[in-house]
């Protein structure tokens, strides 16, 4: 039986690591390589890096963090924001990236994901798709969710069947940092167009959440921030020296607050957890 990959999404805005709620209102919880090394030791199965303000600033900035973490972690690590062309993807693969996630440019010209595929790999190349409900329907958005494409996630991912992709990463942002759990109708009726291997991302709030995502539906993994990133964030500011840069919202950081939200777990406990309930993992 295929391992079920249990990914932490690293969503990262100048030199933090942040978190918000429905891909908004960032707040900074530390440095991202130090999180990368924690969660790589924590027995991680793969790193999905995202810059936040790429589209912003017309170009991903996760060069120089990829390219030092990559040196010491030795896990699949996917990243994404502002890739627009093939020299992009070059770019990020050369300083050690496995994976290139891409929302907008696929959107606007889908011949590009067939020529990346074509030129890189299906196995380098992910579709992330923020998707969003609104009549019943789930919509594309990108640009962290800021941006309609008016297109329906089932129609593109029908597209997507035809002009390749290694994987399809799929963001409930409705859901994000809520806490609230997963579409699980909806992704059965994903799975039912195609036959892509799909990581669903948005909504973990508990363990018991994942498992029944894993029991009800046939994902390939499942990616999860907030479920991590506030228990080692916790970890890390019971030490003297608390890692992070003060640009942006680090209110909630100083505060040691724990969300009232969201279950705090460490991932091998999680990986425990889904073994004893017969979910296949990597230990």
């Amino acid at each position: 039986m295929k391992c079920k990959r249990i990914i932490s999404k690293l969503e990262i805005k100048g030199p933090n690591l942040v978190k918000g709620v429905n891909l908004e209102g960032m707040r900074v919880l530390g440095k991202p390589d130090e999180f990368s090394k924690l969660y790589y030791r924590e027995n991680i199965d793969e790193l999905y890096y995202q810059d936040t303000v790429a589209s912003l600033y017309g170009r991903n900035s996760l060069y120089n963090l990829i390219e030092k973490v990559s040196k010491d972690i030795f896990i699949p690590l996917c990243v994404g924001g502002g890739v627009k062309n093939l020299k992009d993807i070059y770019n990020l693969l050369k300083v050690g990236a496995d994976k290139i996630s891409i929302n907008k440019q696929a959107l606007k010209k889908p011949n590009f994901v067939y020529e990346a595929s074509q030129k890189f790999g299906k196995a380098n190349i992910c579709i992330s798709i923020e998707a969003i409900k609104s009549e019943n329907e789930y919509y594309c958005f990108f640009d962290n969710g800021r941006n309609f494409s008016n297109i329906k996630v089932l129609d593109w991912i029908k597209n997507i069947n035809q002009i390749g992709a290694g994987e399809i990463c799929l963001t409930f942002v409705d859901s994000d940092g809520t806490g609230k759990g997963f579409d699980l109708d909806f992704i059965n009726k994903i799975e039912k167009i195609t036959n892509i291997p799909i990581v669903i991302h948005g909504g973990a709030g508990n363990k018991k959440q994942v498992l029944e995502l894993f029991k009800k539906t046939k994902c390939d993994g499942v990616s999860i921030s907030s479920l991590f990133h506030y228990n080692y964030m916790l970890q890390f500011n019971n030490d003297s020296d608390i890692k992070y840069s003060d640009e942006g919202n680090v209110d909630f950081l100083m505060s040691k607050t724990k969300s009232k939200k969201i279950e705090s777990i460490k991932i091998n406990n999680l990986k425990k957890f889904l073994t004893k309930q017969k979910i296949n993992c990597r230990i």
